[in-house]
């Protein structure tokens, strides 16, 4: 899921002296801003697949960048683990550590930190079956490190549907967030053919944090898909964000690339018993 995805504002900033208090809120801020927690590379949403059972899925993106009016911020890594535990489900971890790039004082932080559950209520094409794949994902949102201090919890409903010229993924979920509102996300994930090597992708979101904030998104990009269990994908992202209480909208940018790796969970154990 994204990450208004989440904007989320610490009271705990005022407590620090005021040019820290300025470079700690923006980069929780912008940190904030930067992708989701149920994300499937490169988009803040996600689409109504599970790793198979026995699989694990890494999703990793080694720096990217994001820049919210004068405030830059370089997220490295961003990461989110996805294992097959049973048929049609999946359990996911993610998490990010964000470097806001200000002179001096500089400050990084962890957030994005979560443990959700994937089901397939609904097998359909993209497992190989007639008709659109519907999923839900639920969990709780975690504690990190110098920001999202606090717990939450998100529930979001996914459905995919692919056709000869491209695959749609539609979202729509919902967060208490950590600092105690309601947050809705609805987005639309646009797909080239899946049998080109290279396919063009687009999302479009809005997003909005009952009394805090709304935040309109698109991304375009691509996915570089090598083998069935390696892809890389490139994308970037521009949105407009409106503040409650501030005047007007204001532009926040993104670039986003990374990719996506899958093996066996045998993979570890196999490796243990090779150093024994």
């Amino acid at each position: 899921m994204a990450n208004l995805h989440r904007i989320q504002y610490s009271p705990r900033c005022s407590q620090l002296s005021p040019r820290l208090a300025k470079i700690a809120c923006a980069g929780m801020v912008v940190a904030a801003l930067s992708g989701s927690a149920y994300a499937y590379r490169p988009f803040d949403g996600t689409d109504a697949a599970v790793a198979k059972v026995g699989d694990v899925e890494l999703e990793y993106a080694p720096a990217d960048f994001l820049r919210d009016r004068s405030f830059s911020t370089i997220i490295a890594p961003f990461t989110i683990l996805n294992f097959g535990v049973a048929e049609n489900w999946e359990a996911v971890f993610s998490g990010q550590v964000n470097y806001p790039q200000i002179p001096a004082d500089e400050l990084y932080s962890v957030t994005g930190v979560s443990a959700f559950l994937k089901y397939v209520v609904r097998p359909g094409v993209l497992q190989d079956k007639p008709g659109p794949s519907v999923a839900i994902e639920f969990g709780p949102l975690l504690p990190g490190f110098r920001g999202d201090q606090s717990y939450g919890a998100d529930l979001g409903i996914i459905v995919s549907q692919r056709w000869d010229w491209g695959t749609i993924n539609w979202n729509e979920q919902t967060q208490y967030t950590r600092d105690r509102h309601l947050d809705a996300f609805v987005s639309a994930i646009i797909e080239g053919p899946d049998k080109w090597k290279i396919r063009p992708v687009a999302e479009f979101f809005y997003e909005e944090e009952i009394g805090v904030a709304r935040q309109v998104s698109a991304l375009v990009g691509a996915i570089w898909q090598v083998t069935e269990d390696l892809s890389f994908d490139f994308a970037v992202r521009h949105a407009i964000v409106n503040e409650i209480g501030a005047r007007g909208w204001h532009p926040v940018d993104e670039i986003r690339g990374g990719f996506t790796v899958g093996f066996p969970m045998s993979f570890f154990t196999s490796k243990r018993g090779t150093r024994s």
